[in-house]
């Protein structure tokens, strides 16, 4: 396993701990010149829930393998977190900026895995 594999599978592990809804994992490899190899998708219930699961992963991810996100942005207004891991990208949403923005369907060409509750 990869370490980018690793590092998907340690987050989406984070985000059901600790009731991330609609996980999403979208595999971008072969997509031909994209920025990053894996989307982890998911959203919660309020400002406070997804600013929590950014924060258990940010903290789960840095205890088990020693990494870092190398930026994280939305964290004032908690709406939609993305954390950049350089290869994989994280994205904790509010439902309604999930819905509107569709990150799922603009990458409809690339392999797209759901995972439960």
């Amino acid at each position: 396993m990869s370490a980018e594999e690793r590092l998907v599978t340690q987050v989406i592990n984070t985000l059901q701990e600790h009731k991330g809804l609609d996980i999403t994992k979208i595999d971008l490899r072969r997509i031909e010149n994209c920025f990053c190899r894996f989307f982890v998708i998911c959203h919660g219930t309020s400002n406070t829930h997804v600013s929590s699961m950014a924060d258990f992963v940010y903290d789960d991810v840095n205890e088990q393998l020693r990494e870092r996100p190398l930026h994280v942005e939305g964290s004032d207004q908690a709406q939609w977190i993305v954390m950049d891991y350089g290869d994989v990208v994280v994205h904790i949403f509010q439902k309604e900026q999930r819905d509107f923005y569709q990150l799922e369907d603009f990458w409809m060409d690339a392999e797209i895995s759901k995972y439960s509750e």
